[in-house]
């Protein structure tokens, strides 16, 4: 990596980078949390989210989730393969699909989520509850669309 004037940068002070190594290290804390249920931590949060939802069209799931629909699509084989969603035409727009949590689904969204609650508290307790939640705020902003844009536009850091 270089800086703008062709010096080499320090990686530790990109935040991308670190924020992506981050999120490796907590997602394998989780996902060993989660294995014994047979899921990983993002599936088990995308059956979450359905349920949370309802019953979405594919593109209001991959914008809850910060995804594009082909990464969406790639993440949903397995749990409709498994049972798990299925995916059905939208009655009002047939060229959408709507998500919907099969029974088999629920279920094992009960048996994930107990895992996840447990991952979940021993994370609070070494992190801290403040600064978990203060974690989780940061966190929220950065995964905004009002945030990317203002990124994009290069906003003005005393603008917010």
């Amino acid at each position: 990596m270089r800086s703008a004037n062709g010096d080499a940068m320090d990686p530790s002070l990109c935040s991308n980078a670190l924020l992506r190594q981050a999120m490796r290290s907590l997602g394998q804390i989780y996902d060993e949390a989660l294995a014994p249920a047979g899921l990983r931590a993002t599936q088990h949060g995308l059956l979450a989210n359905v349920a949370r939802m309802g019953t979405p069209t594919m593109g209001e799931l991959a914008d809850a989730l910060v995804m594009d629909l082909s990464g969406l699509g790639h993440t949903l084989k397995p749990l409709t393969r498994d049972g798990y969603l299925r995916l059905v035409p939208d009655a009002r727009d047939r060229r959408a699909r709507r998500v919907i949590l099969t029974d088999l689904g629920r279920s094992k969204l009960g048996e994930t989520t107990a895992l996840w609650r447990g991952v979940q508290e021993r994370f609070e307790a070494a992190f801290g509850p403040e600064r978990a939640a203060g974690l989780r705020a940061v966190h929220a902003v950065l995964a905004s669309r009002a945030f990317r844009d203002r990124v994009a536009a290069g906003a003005d850091p005393a603008d917010g």
